[in-house]
């Protein structure tokens, strides 16, 4: 595992959750909404499919609250684990840069702005940050000799 895809596991469990209570989101909706009746056609008793349709949705609904519920869980321990990782470091522009980007998911144009650095020296920095993390803890990355590619 590159330096880059171990910090960037925070995003990628927010976008995970974010879609989870999108879906639900459609799933109560859904599940809520009233079915139009059409009355041209002979009456028939069918509310068991109706039924089974309410139970089947409101089933998936507290499935993906229990997943929500776990990977909330394991974001709050990533984030935790990857914020102490990051204040660990020497350079405090490194910890700003790192933390910024991978942390509250800002793109390095927002930093740059936000410091008052311009686009490249934030990008410079943010190639130096991701060294320094990598020398900081070589036993999380498989292959060391992969990091002078990982700073693109």
């Amino acid at each position: 595992m590159k330096v880059k895809e171990y910090l960037q596991r925070l995003q990628r469990l927010d976008t995970i959750i974010n879609q989870k209570i999108k879906e639900i989101d459609t799933l109560r909706t859904t599940g809520t909404s009233v079915g139009s009746i059409d009355y041209s056609r002979e009456r028939v008793q069918t509310s068991a499919g109706k039924d089974a349709l309410y139970v089947k949705t409101i089933s998936r609904i507290y499935d993906l609250q229990e997943e929500i519920n776990k990977e909330i869980d394991q974001f709050i321990d990533e984030k935790h684990k990857i914020i102490s990782q990051i204040h660990c470091l020497e350079n405090s522009k490194y910890i700003e840069i790192l933390y910024k980007h991978y942390v509250e998911f800002k793109k390095l144009e927002e930093i740059s702005v936000e410091l008052n650095y311009s686009y490249q020296y934030v990008r410079k920095l943010h190639g130096c940050a991701i060294h320094s993390f990598a020398r900081k803890y070589p036993e999380l990355f498989s292959d060391g000799n992969k990091l002078q590619n990982d700073t693109r």
